[in-house]
């Protein structure tokens, strides 16, 4: 048992709690996580929990059944996500998936920079690299020691990236705190429990890998070790563990990812570099752990792996693994996650961000206002939000489609997302619309969300009590193969899918029952007595990202920690080299063409010859205008040539040309 005491408690307050404690049979003991002073209660002695809620100075009780209690799910239900790195914007868990990446051991200052920038071009958001190496032969390379994580240090500042290093013994603890990010307690030490207390006290985030030989209890009983000394930020790793098989170093326990996720709330992140020990099997086993639910990946990349010092065999090649990120990127929607991407390093956009200005490249005002959705908690619209810009963006509930458009361009909210396609309902039209009526709204980002389709309803009702199944229309539309099996139920169309569930939360009703996603049962406390009910398990639905034009006809980016996204008009080709951002590489417009034969041919032929792929077109009537039509256009945006060029020349042969935006579009 945990109890979680107030900030303020008196030192009075405080020794009551104990005594009263103890006088019921529970040896106790102070903890610490994070900033949280707590005083844990073991043994067979019997409380009532309400009283011992009620003492001064007792903020909560949290009772668990497990002998790792401050990692346990039953301490925590929600997940941890923890943040690494002195701007925080590289966070592991939640609704991303985190790569980390770099060479098994920093062997010169040239090799580490060269792998840094190689990483961090591919899409790695965190160095890993070791300084010292605990070697099971004594005349193996054992690292460069704090030379090494100097050079990786260096490496990682030129290319803005926090860095993960083992410490090997609670002596280098210290003397390493400043040069690290983000501390890694190897396998050899998983149970070196003199290293864990001293590296838990100093509070900085650690990487715990998982023993060749450790079951799941031992493991979380060292991340036990590591939170009652202090930390609050702790990812467990999965590395593989010793069995009878000899095709692979280690086999990797995929099973153990979903287990410890049950258990525990701390993120977990998977090592396939160490799991099979072979080069060609490593991005096999990155995207089996992906799909497993793992949180991220830690990977040995080194720019010339038959010369490295150690590893060798199992470090991939620069290419094999921009091949990987690009693999992880097109499986991260399927499992309901988006690969998390930093910005570039770039000094203008460093110069922004310090000022706290409101322009390209964000700024503390600009990141202050909340994400606009229409929906209740847990709509579908709120989980792209939170893929975008993440669980601790602050967010606002509007009404309509048309209230996230007026609350970004007054604004209230910094940026809004809104749904403009289904990949089995196809677009929607109104939201398409709207850009044609606010000239001053562009798209700065979007993001792809599997649908998946839930029957949720109240504890008491089971599928024999329903009669009633409420949900908006296109979730109707698409479950309808479940529904024709249930032909005397009764469907009621609201507003939005999570709207349906708030309804039934509200009522209590037992016989009434709502199609939605997983997330608006949670929000809601309601069960799900069927999930998966779509009729086509292919159901996506593109939501677009947008903000403000600046005064100077750029629009700036959401600014979140970790967004993905770079919007620019028609004229930003400057604003995206200073905005620290990756380039766009996709673009939307509308247009309109002159009533003659090959108007349309002509402005296609131009995208053709200059290598723009489109993606989307599609014609919309133009209102008040009988028999006209615009026409919606996605385009890919080439690594070469002059875009805003093209743009021009296309102006020329259109009518009406309106540019909505630039911005890195999700595979």
């Amino acid at each position: 048992m945990i109890v979680v005491l107030s900030k303020n408690i008196s030192a009075r307050d405080k020794e009551l709690v104990r005594v009263y404690l103890r006088d019921r049979g529970f040896a106790v003991r102070d903890q610490r996580f994070g900033d949280d002073q707590m005083i844990g209660a073991a043994g067979k002695g019997l409380v009532d929990l309400r009283e011992l809620g009620l003492l001064p100075g007792v903020e909560r009780v949290a009772a668990t059944s497990k002998p790792y209690e401050l990692a346990s799910r039953e301490t925590r239900a929600e997940d941890s996500i923890v943040s690494v790195g002195e701007t925080g914007n590289v966070k592991i868990g939640g609704a991303r998936i985190t790569v980390i990446a770099g060479p098994c051991a920093v062997e010169s200052r040239e090799q580490i920079r060269e792998t840094a920038e190689r990483v961090r071009e591919s899409g790695a958001v965190l160095l890993r690299g070791g300084a010292y190496k605990p070697r099971t032969s004594p005349y193996a390379f054992q690292g460069l020691g704090m030379k090494g994580l100097e050079y990786m240090k260096e490496a990682a500042e030129a290319c803005a990236m926090p860095i993960v290093t083992e410490v090997v013994s609670p002596e280098l603890a210290l003397d390493m705190k400043d040069l690290t990010d983000m501390f890694q307690i190897g396998a050899r030490n998983m149970q070196n429990f003199e290293l864990l207390k001293k590296v838990g006290a100093l509070g900085k985030p650690v990487l715990l890998k998982r023993g060749p030989s450790a079951t799941v209890e031992e493991w979380l009983l060292s991340a036990e070790y590591l939170l009652a000394a202090g930390t609050k930020d702790v990812v467990l790793c999965e590395r593989g563990i010793r069995t009878f098989e000899t095709y692979t170093r280690n086999t990797l326990d995929i099973s153990a990812i979903p287990v410890v996720k049950s258990l525990s709330h701390l993120p977990v992140i998977v090592d396939p570099s160490h799991a099979v020990g072979i080069r060609a099997k490593v991005s096999s086993a990155a995207l089996a752990a992906i799909a497993a639910g793992a949180d991220g990946l830690t990977v040995e990349v080194h720019p010339r792996p038959d010369d490295a010092l150690s590893d060798g065999p199992q470090s991939l090649y620069p290419e094999q693994f921009e091949k990987l990120m690009r693999d992880i990127e097109a499986l991260a929607p399927v499992v309901g996650k988006e690969l998390l991407r930093t910005p570039q390093p770039n000094p203008s956009a460093a110069a922004f961000r310090k000022s706290g200005a409101d322009s390209p490249g964000g700024g503390a005002a600009l990141s202050a206002k909340p994400v606009a959705y229409n929906g209740e908690s847990g709509a579908f619209a709120e989980q792209a939000l939170v893929r975008v810009f993440g669980e601790e963006t602050p967010r606002t509930q509007v009404q309509s489609f048309r209230g996230i458009f007026d609350a970004v361009l007054e604004g209230s909210a910094r940026a809004g997302i809104v749904p403009v396609e289904n990949s089995l309902a196809g677009s929607v039209h109104e939201n398409y619309d709207l850009f044609l009526r606010y000239p001053d709204i562009a798209i700065v980002g979007e993001v792809k969300l599997r649908i998946v389709h839930c029957l949720i309803a109240g504890k008491r009702a089971d599928m024999d009590s329903i009669s009633t199944v409420r949900s908006h229309p296109q979730g109707f539309a698409q479950c309808r193969d479940f529904l024709d099996k249930h032909p005397s139920w009764v469907l009621e169309a609201c507003n939005n899918t999570a709207a349906a569930v708030g309804s039934i939360a509200r009522e209590g009703a037992a016989n009434v029952a709502a199609i939605a996603g997983a997330a608006a049962a949670k929000v809601h406390g309601l069960k799900i007595l069927k999930e998966g009910i779509e009729t086509n398990p292919l159901n996506y639905t593109r939501f677009l990202v947008i903000s403000r034009k600046f005064s100077d006809g750029a629009s700036g980016p959401p600014g979140a920690a970790g967004d993905t996204t770079f919007a620019g008009t028609a004229g930003d080709a400057e604003a995206w080299a200073s905005s620290g951002s990756e380039k766009p590489d996709k673009a939307s417009l509308v247009f309109s063409v002159p009533d003659k034969p090959g108007s349309l041919f002509a402005c296609l032929k131009i995208m053709a010859d200059n290598g723009l792929n489109l993606s989307k077109l599609e014609s919309r009537p133009i209102e008040g205008k009988p028999w006209e039509y615009q026409f919606y256009v996605d385009v890919s945006i080439p690594e070469q040539g002059d875009f805003f060029t093209v743009m021009e020349e296309l102006k020329t042969r259109t009518e009406d040309f309106r540019f909505l935006g630039a911005y890195r579009g999700s595979l």
